[in-house]
C-alpha cells in the first residue's frame, strides 16, 4: 500500500515538471537532475513512473526515452477565411498568424464564426486547427452560377465562399436557365452531402453590365431596391414647407447662397451662404440638408436608412441610402427652392480665424447651382463669365459680381484654413478618382483620373470646419456629453517602420518621435518624392501604413486631419452617422441630458462595417468597368507602374487610367525570377534585374475577364 502511495506521489511530481514546460521533452536523466535524484533506486522509480504515465496516455512519449506533457485541449472562437483557391484558414485574436484548417471546413462558409481546436505546433509549419462547430453564419445569401442537369439544379459559388456546390432543394419559382447568375439563400446542411439553398433572384447573364453590377451589390449584401412600403412612406412626405416650421427657424432665404457639386450630382447635401461684414470680417453659413426633420426614429424610413447606413456610388449608378423622393427632391438643396437646413454659421476674418459661431436650424433658398468646373473657372479668371462649353446649361452666362466676390473670398480663406491644418500636422494626400465616360449602353468609352482643384478644396475646407466645430462644441461642453465621432488612429507601428526602412534605401528618413513629428515628416516625404522615380512606391507604402477611419462614441481624435475632435455632420442624405449627429446636436441645443453610449456605439459599429462593404463594392464596380474598357485594347502596349508584388506575381497599374492587371512569374521569360518579400520585388537569378513596387514597366494586355474582374498582362522587356 505504501509503495502504491509513493508511486502516485512520483507520478504527480513527474506530471508537475512536464506541465511546467509543456513544449519541452525530457529524458529520465534530465528529470532526475531537476528532482535532485542520483541513487539507482530513485532513478528506477522515475523510469517506471514515466512508463506508467505514458501507458495511461497521461503524457506523450515523443521519441524513445523522451517524454513531454500532453497538450490540454483548449477551444477557441475565430473567423473562417477561405482563399480564392479554396484553402481554409482561421483568423483569431489569440494567435499572431492565421491557422491552417485541416481535413475540411466543417460545413463552414467564408466569414463564418467557428469553434475550433488547435493542434500542437510542428516545426516551422503554420499551426493547424480543426473546426468543431459553426457558432454563427456571416450571411445566408450567396451569388453563384446556376447549373442544370435534367430537372436538378445546383449553384456553383466562388471557391473563396465554399468548396462545394449548393443544391437547389425546391423547384425555382422564377424563370431560369442553365448558366444564369443567381442570388441564393442557404437553408440547410445537416444530413445532406451538399448545402441546400433556394433561389431568391435571377440576376441575369454573366458578363452583362447590369448582371455584374447587381452581382457586386448582392455579394456585399447591399440592396438596390426599396420596399414598396418605404417608397410609399417617402412619397407621403409633403414637399411644401409649413409656415409654422419656417417661423421656428433662422431665415436665410435672403442671404446669397449657392451649391458647388459634381456635374452629375442630384443629391445636394450642402450649400454655402456668404455675407460681407464690417472690419474685414465676413460670415459664412454652411447649410446642411435637415434630413433628421423628415426621417424620424421609429419609422420604416429610419430603419431602412440605418440598415443601409450609406449610399453606394457605383460607376453607372447610385444606390441611395434614402429613397429618391427624399435624396433627390425633398432634402436636396436644389436652386430657387425653399429648403430646411441645419446650419453652422461662422464669422471669419481673411486669415480664417473664427470670431463668432452658431449652430441652429434654418431655412434657405439657394440662388445658384454650380458644378466644380464652373466655380474653378471663376477662381482662375476672377470673373463671372462662364462659356457655353463649361456651362451646366450648355449656354454661356454671366454670374453676379457678388457671387464672384464670395467665391474668391471663400477660396482665399479656405487656403488659409488648409495651411493651418498642415501646420498642425494634417497629412496631405493628393486625392485621385477614377472616372468613366459611358455611352448610351453604359459601356465605358474612356477612363480618366480626376484630381482635386481649388474649387473642390474650397468645399472640403468648409465641410471640415463644420464637422470639426460641431464635434468640438459638444465635446468641450460640461458635463461631458455622448456624441458620435469620426476617428482615425495613428499609423500601424510595424508598417511605418517598414516604410522607414524602405525609404532609407532611397536616402529619405522619418522622424517617428511623436505622432506630430511623424505627420510632419510624412508630409515632407510626400513633398520630397514628387515627380521622382520612387514616388509611386513610397506613396503606396505610406497609404498602406495608415489606419482606417471609423465611427465611434469613444473619441481618440483624427490623426490624418490632425483634429482632436471630428465628426461627420455634412452629408446626412448619404451617411447615417450624420443623421445621428444632427439628432444629438438638436437634443443638446434643447437642453436635454446625454443618452447612454452603448446603443449609439452599436449603431456606429454597424455604420463602420457597412461603409467597408460599400467601399469594396465601389472598388469592384470600378475594376469591372476598367476590365470591360480594356477588352477593347487586347494586344495593345501601355506604360505602367508596379502597384503590388506578391508571391503569385506582380500587379501593374496603367498610367492615365489606373487599370490594374497581373503579370505572373511564368510570363517573365527572360530569366528565372525570385520573389523578395522584404523589398517588394522580383529579382532575376542571372541578370539580377529587379522589378520593385513603384517601378515603371511596359506591358502588353494579354487577356481581360470581366466576370472575374481580372486583367492579365505580359511584361515587355525594355
Amino acid at each position: 500500500m505504501g509503495n502504491n502511495k509513493n508511486s502516485i506521489s512520483v507520478q504527480q511530481q513527474l506530471l508537475q515538471i512536464l506541465e511546467q514546460h509543456p513544449t519541452q521533452s525530457f529524458t529520465y536523466k534530465q528529470i532526475c537532475v531537476r528532482l535532485g535524484i542520483n541513487d539507482p533506486s530513485g532513478r528506477n522509480h522515475i523510469i517506471k513512473g514515466l512508463k506508467k504515465l505514458a501507458k495511461k496516455n497521461s503524457i506523450l512519449q515523443k521519441t524513445r526515452g523522451t517524454y513531454q506533457a500532453k497538450q490540454k485541449e483548449k477551444y477557441y472562437t475565430g473567423f473562417l477565411d477561405i482563399s480564392s483557391k479554396g484553402s481554409a484558414y482561421i483568423v483569431c485574436d489569440d494567435f499572431k498568424e492565421d491557422l491552417v484548417v485541416i481535413k475540411n471546413s466543417h460545413k463552414g462558409f467564408n466569414g463564418d464564426t467557428v469553434r475550433f481546436y488547435v493542434y500542437p505546433a510542428r516545426g516551422k509549419r503554420k499551426q493547424e486547427a480543426k473546426i468543431l462547430s459553426i457558432v454563427s453564419r456571416k450571411t445566408h445569401q450567396f451569388v453563384g452560377t446556376l447549373q442544370q442537369q435534367n430537372n436538378t439544379y445546383f449553384v456553383r459559388v466562388k471557391p473563396s465562399i465554399a468548396a462545394t456546390d449548393f443544391y437547389i432543394s425546391e423547384q425555382p419559382k422564377q424563370k431560369v436557365k442553365d448558366g444564369d447568375r443567381v442570388l441564393i439563400e442557404f437553408t440547410d446542411w445537416e444530413q445532406t452531402k451538399s448545402p441546400q439553398a433556394r433561389i431568391i433572384e435571377v440576376l441575369g447573364n454573366p458578363g452583362e453590365t447590369n448582371t455584374e453590377i447587381h452581382t457586386i451589390l448582392a455579394e456585399y449584401g447591399l440592396p438596390y431596391k426599396f420596399d414598396a412600403t418605404i417608397e410609399k412612406e417617402a412619397n407621403n412626405i409633403n414637399e411644401v414647407l409649413e409656415k409654422r416650421e419656417i417661423k421656428n427657424r433662422l431665415d436665410y432665404r435672403d442671404v446669397l447662397t449657392f451649391t458647388i457639386d459634381p456635374t452629375d450630382a442630384k443629391d445636394f447635401d450642402d450649400a454655402l451662404s456668404f455675407k460681407q461684414l464690417d472690419n474685414d470680417l465676413f460670415e459664412v453659413g454652411i447649410h446642411i440638408a435637415d434630413v433628421s426633420y423628415y426621417v424620424r426614429p421609429g419609422t420604416k424610413l429610419d430603419d431602412e436608412a440605418y440598415q443601409r447606413a450609406t449610399s453606394v456610388y457605383l460607376v453607372d449608378r447610385v444606390v441611395p441610402m434614402l429613397p429618391e423622393q427624399l435624396s433627390n427632391k425633398v432634402c436636396s438643396l436644389r436652386p430657387n427652392e425653399d429648403k430646411l437646413t441645419f446650419s453652422t454659421i461662422f464669422t471669419l476674418d481673411k486669415k480664417g480665424n473664427i470670431h463668432n459661431q452658431k449652430f441652429c436650424r434654418t431655412v434657405i433658398n439657394s440662388d445658384y447651382r454650380f458644378a466644380y468646373h464652373e466655380a474653378q473657372h471663376i477662381i482662375e479668371t476672377r470673373k463671372g463669365e462662364i462659356p457655353a462649353e463649361l456651362s451646366l446649361s450648355q449656354s454661356a452666362y454671366t454670374t453676379s459680381s457678388d457671387v464672384v466676390q464670395a467665391i474668391l473670398q471663400l477660396n482665399e480663406t479656405a487656403k488659409k484654413l488648409r495651411q493651418k491644418r498642415m501646420a498642425q500636422g494634417a497629412i496631405s494626400f493628393d486625392k485621385e478618382e477614377v472616372k468613366f465616360k459611358l455611352d448610351d449602353q453604359q459601356h465605358p468609352i474612356s477612363v480618366f483620373v480626376k484630381t482635386s482643384k481649388d474649387a473642390n478644396k474650397l468645399i472640403e475646407e468648409y465641410m471640415l470646419l463644420a464637422n470639426r466645430k460641431v464635434s468640438e462644441f459638444i465635446s468641450k461642453d460640461d458635463p461631458k456629453k455622448t456624441f458620435v465621432f469620426r476617428i482615425h488612429d495613428e499609423p500601424d507601428e510595424e508598417k511605418i517602420n517598414q516604410l522607414k526602412r524602405v525609404i532609407g534605401s532611397f536616402g529619405y528618413s522619418l522622424n517617428l518621435a511623436t505622432p506630430k513629428t511623424t505627420a510632419h515628416s510624412i508630409n515632407k516625404l510626400l513633398e520630397d518624392i514628387r515627380d521622382k522615380k520612387e514616388q509611386n512606391l513610397i506613396d503606396t507604402l505610406t497609404i498602406r501604413s495608415m489606419s482606417k477611419a471609423l465611427y465611434s462614441t469613444e473619441n481618440i481624435g483624427h490623426y490624418g486631419l490632425a483634429f482632436d475632435y471630428y465628426s461627420h455632420f455634412t452629408s446626412p442624405i448619404r451617411r447615417y452617422p450624420d443623421i445621428v449627429a444632427h439628432r444629438l446636436l438638436q437634443h443638446y441645443l434643447d437642453g436635454n441630458k446625454a443618452p447612454k453610449k452603448e446603443p449609439l456605439e452599436a449603431v456606429m459599429k454597424h455604420c463602420s462595417s457597412r461603409e467597408v462593404l460599400a467601399t469594396k463594392a465601389e472598388r469592384d464596380s470600378i475594376k469591372f468597368m476598367q476590365v470591360v474598357y480594356m477588352q477593347d485594347h487586347i494586344n495593345e502596349t501601355f506604360s505602367g507602374v508596379i502597384s503590388g508584388v506578391t508571391e503569385r506575381g506582380m500587379y501593374v497599374e496603367i498610367e492615365g487610367t489606373k487599370c490594374e492587371g497581373m503579370i505572373r512569374p511564368t510570363d517573365m521569360s527572360d530569366d528565372f525570377y525570385v520573389y523578395d518579400e522584404r523589398n517588394f520585388a522580383f529579382i532575376g537569378q542571372k541578370t539580377k534585374r529587379i522589378y520593385q513596387l513603384g517601378g515603371r514597366v511596359s506591358v502588353l494586355v494579354k487577356a481581360a475577364d470581366p466576370i472575374k474582374r481580372h486583367l492579365d498582362f505580359t511584361l515587355l522587356n525594355t
